[in-house]
C-alpha cells in the first residue's frame, strides 16, 4: 500500500429527516478534498443546511464506470474524497461499487461513516423476524420477470426485503398475489422518516387492497418485506431439487400428470405440487 494514499470515505447520508446525519459525518465532508455525489443538485441542500462547502463532481450509474479510475488517480496521489448517494448507505441499490472495488484492489483504505438506511430502519419496526433476511434490491420491471422472482422466493425460510418505485408498487403486489398465499404477512415501509411516513403490516390480501384504493399507498419510496415460509404440520418445504424435477415435468406433460409424476419421485404432497404448477403454467402464460 501506498503511505501517501489517500482514503475513501463511505459516507451514509439522511433518507429524509436531515437530523438523521452525524457528526462524524459532517466532519467528514467539511474536510475530505472532494465529495463524490450520486446528484451534486440534490446533496448541495444537505451540505448547505449543514454549513459544509466543498468541492462536488458527479458519479452516478451513467458515469461511474468512467470516472471511478480517475478518482482512483487521485485518491492514489493521497487525496481523501467521500461518496455519498442521493439518500441512504451508498451502494444499497445506488452507485459507487466500480470506485469501491478499484479502492480496494488497489490497497485504498475504504473508510465506511455509517447512518441511515431505509432497509435496516424498515426491518428494525417491522415486527418480523430479522435475526435472517435477504435483501434483493429493485425488482424486475416485467411482470412476467417478476412472477418468476416471486415463484423462486415461494419457499424462502427467511425474511427478505426489496425496494419499489411508485409507479410499479400496485403491480408488483398483484404479481405476487399470483403466486402467495393471500394470508401471507408482509410489511410495506414508505417515505421512511418524512413527513408521510407509513409502515404498515398485513397479509397480502389486505395490503393489495389498501394499495389499490388509496392513492397516497402509490406515492413514495418503498421497502416491501415479506416473512419467510415456515412449514407447519400436514405441509412440504419443496427443496431447489424437488422444483427443478417439477419444471422439467411441466416441459413435457400437463400440470395434473406433471404434479403426480413428481409426487412420486420426489415424495412431496401431489397437492401442494399442483398448486406450485398452476403458479408456474401461469407464469408461463403470461411471458
Amino acid at each position: 500500500m501506498n503511505d501517501q494514499a489517500g482514503r475513501l470515505y463511505v459516507v451514509a447520508t439522511p433518507i429524509g429527516n436531515l437530523a438523521d446525519f452525524s457528526f462524524r459525518a459532517i466532519e467528514v465532508l467539511k474536510t475530505v478534498d472532494l465529495i463524490a455525489a450520486e446528484d451534486t443538485r440534490h446533496v448541495l441542500h444537505l451540505l448547505q443546511h449543514y454549513n459544509i462547502n466543498n468541492k462536488l463532481m458527479s458519479l452516478h450509474q451513467h458515469n461511474e464506470d468512467r470516472v471511478s479510475g480517475d478518482l482512483l488517480k487521485q485518491l492514489q496521489q493521497g487525496l481523501s474524497i467521500a461518496l455519498v448517494s442521493d439518500a441512504g448507505t451508498p451502494l444499497l441499490s445506488d452507485p459507487g461499487m466500480p470506485l469501491v472495488r478499484l479502492a480496494k484492489n488497489a490497497g485504498i483504505d475504504v473508510v465506511p461513516i455509517p447512518g441511515a438506511c431505509a432497509l435496516i430502519a424498515a426491518l428494525s419496526v417491522s415486527g418480523l423476524p430479522v435475526s435472517r433476511f435477504i435483501f434483493e434490491g429493485f425488482l424486475p420491471r416485467t411482470s412476467s420477470a417478476r412472477v418468476a422472482f416471486f415463484t423462486e422466493r415461494l419457499n424462502c425460510s427467511a425474511t427478505w426485503a426489496f425496494y419499489e418505485s411508485s409507479h410499479r408498487i400496485l403491480a408488483s403486489l398483484q404479481d405476487m398475489a399470483k403466486v402467495f398465499p393471500l394470508d401471507h404477512q408482509i410489511v410495506i415501509a414508505r417515505e421512511m422518516t418524512k413527513m408521510h411516513e407509513t409502515i404498515v403490516k398485513s397479509s397480502l390480501e389486505v395490503m393489495l387492497e389498501k394499495v389499490a384504493q388509496d392513492e397516497n399507498m402509490r406515492k413514495g419510496e418503498f421497502v416491501v418485506i415479506v416473512d419467510g415460509f415456515v412449514p407447519q404440520k400436514g405441509h412440504d418445504e419443496i427443496n431447489d431439487e424437488q422444483f427443478k424435477v417439477l419444471k422439467i415435468l411441466l416441459q413435457e406433460c400437463s400440470i395434473k400428470t406433471a404434479a403426480s409424476l413428481a409426487a412420486e419421485i420426489t415424495g412431496v404432497r401431489k397437492k401442494v405440487l399442483y398448486q406450485l404448477a398452476l403458479s408456474l403454467a401461469g407464469q408461463a402464460e403470461s411471458d
